[in-house]
């Protein structure tokens, strides 16, 4: 049972027979956030939400709870732009984050999909380190029928992103790829090579730079850690969320999303290709406390 699964069943506990005077209920519902990962900060904002919303609007049961719930929750991943150009402006996407979250994959499924839609992608393979982190890449370009910009292994990151953002004016392509080492959050001087990278690409190119962070929702509380650090010496755009098929702790989207106000652009849903979807908070939101009537007041 994944993430969805299990939160929509405590919900479902949470909120049966709710009249908004039954205290028990509120406390499964902070109980079931905490052990998702949503962390106490977001999770004792949530529920002061929605007591405050139920005793000044009054509660006529389940379905309007789920309603309220669900616009609480949106709000607190509503984050800003989720749809970040990716699918209709140009642009140049820094993909960071810690080994092992699903960098290069979630590259991969990016430029298949938007080839499929007619965009003119550009990949750059960054990592320069990590072994066989080049041939990976170049398995997805394959896959996606694009163009990848690569150098030998050891070579200068910095230098190799310079290349591809020259390779990209010069072949009018209107979304480029990066690819990075990852970098533990906890090493200063890894962050400061990936900070190096990160200032010479938003220098250098013409096209506008985001910088998104890949988290994986497996490692929880952790994952917020990574996206305090990161946000800190890189300033980041957005959020991408992997692994939140077979996990309870996607609680982790919340989290973020409320302390550092970051839209979350994609997430994970699996390994297919067609297994990274557009991050929509309303429909994040659905998800998790289940259907309700849109009409109920």
């Amino acid at each position: 049972m994944g993430f969805f699964d299990k939160m929509k069943a405590a919900f479902n506990n949470a909120m049966a027979d709710f009249t908004g005077e039954n205290e028990e209920a509120y406390e499964t519902l902070e109980e079931m956030l905490i052990l998702s990962d949503a962390g106490m900060d977001t999770t004792e904002d949530i529920m002061e939400k929605l007591r405050r919303r139920v005793r000044d609007e009054g509660c006529r049961g389940e379905e309007q709870l789920r309603k309220m719930l669900a616009s609480i929750l949106t709000d607190t991943m509503d984050a800003g732009d989720n749809a970040l150009h990716l699918d209709t402006k140009p642009s140049v996407i820094l993909v960071v984050g810690v080994n092992g979250v699903g960098k290069t994959t979630t590259i991969g499924k990016l430029a298949s999909r938007l080839t499929a839609e007619g965009r003119s992608v550009l990949l750059c393979a960054g990592d320069t380190f990590r072994a066989a982190a080049i041939e990976q890449l170049e398995v997805w370009a394959n896959r996606a029928d694009v163009e990848m910009v690569t150098r030998e292994r050891g070579a200068d990151p910095a230098s190799v992103c310079y290349d591809t953002i020259e390779r990209a004016e010069a072949e009018d392509a209107d979304l480029v790829l990066i690819d990075t080492a990852g970098r533990l959050h906890t090493s200063a001087d890894l962050m400061r090579e990936l900070a190096k990278v990160v200032n010479v690409v938003r220098k250098r190119s013409k096209l506008p730079v985001y910088t998104v962070l890949v988290i994986d929702a497996t490692t929880g509380q952790n994952g917020l850690q990574q996206a305090r650090e990161f946000n800190r010496e890189l300033e980041l755009d957005a959020l991408i969320v992997t692994k939140l098929d077979g996990t309870a702790k996607g609680g982790i989207a919340l989290a973020v999303s409320h302390e550092l106000e970051l839209p979350i652009i994609k997430i994970g849903v699996g390994e297919g290709m067609d297994d990274l979807k557009d991050f929509d908070p309303h429909d994040f939101a659905r998800a998790l406390v289940g259907d309700f009537d849109e009409r109920e007041a």
